[in-house]
């Protein structure tokens, strides 16, 4: 799921992610053009400067001197033009290299204008005529040099290529017209030395109509790529009475193309180009104007088009996401409520139901299995996809499955209990019956050797009783044997250790007088027999078991403390041990290991001789394991002769068993506790 919702969220951010770059491009570009489209307007009012500083000094080279106070001043405005240009490092080269001489064009020009007027006449005349040609060509040359250098440098070209078509018109229309504008304002200069020499002199008159036919072809491409508005604006231009008057010199300079004596004021000249070229820089500015508006206006449309993508990109995004979260949300919530059905049904549903069957009577059992089975229409309470229906239809069929194997086993397992009692029950009356034909014939025999073997014989039989008892607690089937009158604790300790096979290695250490009640004698003697039993099995055959008795004051308890010095237990099976004596109630003998079925007995006695019973296992002092029984004031008869039982002081001799019993209870009930907190 997380696959199929991700790729086409990735791929979906992708195409928005390449809308956002395309649009973060273009507002880049806009605003990049923007700005270098007021940089060129900037070096074209350089320009403009240059080109009236180059007529003014073609003018003075000439000899035109009224035109000195204009240079003077047109100087100024460029100086001023210059000092802005050297932060933009796209022109401060250009200016570095073609304008780097500027200072010592001008002293020349100064100087070159200064001599010209100290001739007049004759050969003299002809001399400084040619000299002042060659300076004013020298002058015009790097006046027109650093113009073009300046009008190469456009740097809108590159940012312009990916603009719309309105402006990359209007960039064309604006650089064709400052090369018109140039060739305008070079003629100017130009013809304003011719003017001023009074005709042309060597190739000039081949430069003056290079300059016009530049002019011409600059003017057809502006019209090309102009508007409408442009062109009337050009045209407005071109028909004022300046320019017609320039026009009328120009048409004076074509007539002495032989080199005739040119005249023409020089001064008017100047003044009429100058109205055209200013009408035509005002043309250019307009046109920069609009095209400064253009890369605006596209800036602007940038911008909302980058915020409109980024919009559009979060909603996408935002809407994908909560797509996203609804189909898992849609999943995981009726998966989320089938592992809680799920969950629910393993801890607590069937161990719940199966504990019932398993209580209940045979005969009940299919009643409670048809009674604790799933309702199938939960399946529907889900929700989710029909897979998900079938998928907690299938689990409720598990469930139903699981309680009838469940009532099955339950079956099985009464059947086999009962079978074992029903065994148990036939093994003690025959049992019993072979007790009463061996005591018969221990009464009638006098050879002491046949006597001694019927008295083994007795002690099998007795064993063979105790195994049949035993199967019978298993099966919890086993009422306790009636005892008439209460007994002595020695006697049952006697009556234990009749009933292990190796009684010779049990030594009865002293036991403190205490008589227990009747219906409690059989089950203490029977589930101290189990205790010494284990602990003959598990000690070595010369190493004897020890039975103790005493009373503990403390805990206002009776005490029997069978102890061996054998292999012991480690502690992991001491405390499954202890808890196996203290729940033995709570476990199915069937489901148990068979080699701690003695366990089990111990505990079923304990449980059946009621509350306040202890069995526990804790280390013998040098080694083994010793068990120690603990009944209560309530399971103990009175001494005869008195009406209360007056227990005596425990004995120093059994303070260590009782240390090591404590102990070992306060552990136990510790590692309890620990368990439940975790």
């Amino acid at each position: 799921m997380a696959v199929v919702v991700t790729v086409p969220i990735c791929l979906l951010l992708a195409v928005a992610g390449l809308a956002v770059q395309g649009r973060a491009e273009a507002l880049g570009n806009a605003r990049a053009t923007r700005s270098e489209v007021g940089l060129s307007l900037r070096i074209q009012a350089l320009v403009h400067q240059l080109q009236r500083e180059r007529g003014l000094s073609n003018g003075l080279l000439g000899g035109e001197r009224e035109f000195r106070p204009a240079l003077a001043a047109t100087r100024r405005r460029v100086d001023t033009a210059l000092r802005g240009m050297h932060s933009e490092g796209a022109v401060e080269a250009v200016l570095q290299r073609h304008l780097q001489r500027l200072d010592g064009i001008r002293a020349a020009v100064d100087k070159g204008s200064a001599g010209t007027n100290t001739k007049k006449t004759g050969t003299a005349k002809t001399d400084t005529a040619q000299t002042d040609t060659a300076d004013r060509s020298a002058t015009l040359a790097f006046y027109t040099n650093a113009v073009d250098a300046l009008n190469s440098v456009d740097p809108v070209a590159e940012t312009a290529t990916g603009a719309d078509r309105q402006l990359r018109d209007a960039l064309a229309a604006m650089r064709e017209l400052a090369a018109a504008k140039e060739s305008v304002a070079l003629e100017r200069g130009f013809l304003n030395g011719v003017f001023a020499a009074h005709g042309f002199h060597g190739r000039e008159y081949l430069t003056f109509t290079e300059i016009r036919a530049t002019r011409v072809a600059a003017l057809a491409r502006f019209r090309q790529y102009a508007t409408a508005p442009q062109r009337t604006a050009l045209n407005r231009a071109f028909g004022t009475a300046e320019a017609q008057r320039a026009t009328a010199y120009e048409s004076r300079a074509e007539g002495a193309a032989d080199g005739s004596t040119l005249r023409a004021d020089a001064g008017a000249w100047w003044d009429a180009m100058t109205v055209l070229v200013d009408d035509l820089y005002t043309v250019q500015q307009s046109i920069g104007d609009d095209a400064s508006h253009r890369a605006e206006r596209l800036s602007h449309d940038a911008e909302i088009g980058l915020t409109v993508c980024l919009l559009a990109g979060a909603f996408i995004a935002a809407l994908l996401a909560g797509l996203a979260a609804f189909a898992s949300r849609s999943l995981t919530r009726p998966l989320g409520a089938l592992a809680k059905a799920a969950h629910d049904v393993a801890r607590h549903r069937l161990p719940a139901t199966v504990a019932r069957i398993q209580q209940a009577p045979q005969d009940q059992g299919e009643l409670l299995t048809a009674a604790d089975a799933p309702d199938e229409t939960d399946a529907r309470l889900l929700g989710g996809a029909a897979e998900i229906a079938e998928v907690a239809t299938s689990l409720h069929q598990v469930e139903h499955t699981a309680l009838q194997l469940a009532a099955q086993q339950a079956g099985l397992r009464r059947n086999t209990t009962e079978s074992l009692a029903n065994l148990g029950r036939r093994n003690q009356n025959l049992v019993r019956r072979q007790l009463s034909l061996i005591t018969r014939l221990e009464r009638q025999e006098l050879d002491p050797d046949a006597l001694a073997e019927l008295f083994e014989l007795d002690h099998l039989a007795t064993r063979m009783r105790r195994n049949a008892e035993s199967l019978l607690v298993l099966a919890g089937q086993n009422p306790p044997r009636p005892t008439a009158a209460p007994a002595d604790g020695l006697e049952v300790v006697q009556s234990a250790v009749a009933e292990v096979e190796h009684y010779r290695r049990v030594l009865i250490a002293p036991v403190e007088p205490v008589r227990v009640r009747g219906h409690a004698v059989a089950d203490v003697a029977h589930l101290l027999a189990e205790l010494i039993e284990n602990g003959l099995t598990f000690s070595p055959p010369n190493e004897p078991v020890e039975v103790h008795g005493w009373y503990d004051t403390e805990d206002d308890t009776y005490c029997f403390a069978v102890v061996d010095h054998g292999i012991g237990m480690s502690e992991a099976d001491k405390e499954r041990a202890n808890a196996r004596l203290r729940d033995a109630g709570e476990e199915a003998f069937l489901t148990a290991p068979t080699r701690f079925l003695g366990h089990l007995v111990v505990g079923r006695l304990a449980h059946r001789l009621g509350e306040g019973v202890q069995v526990h296992l804790f280390d013998t002092t040098g080694g083994g394991l010793s068990a120690l029984l603990a009944l209560p004031r309530r399971l103990l008869a009175p001494a005869e002769g008195s009406s209360t039982t007056t227990p005596p002081p425990a004995r120093p001799a059994v303070s260590s068993l009782l240390n090591g019993f404590r102990a070992g209870v306060a552990r136990a009930e510790a590692r309890s506790t620990q368990g439940a907190s975790s």
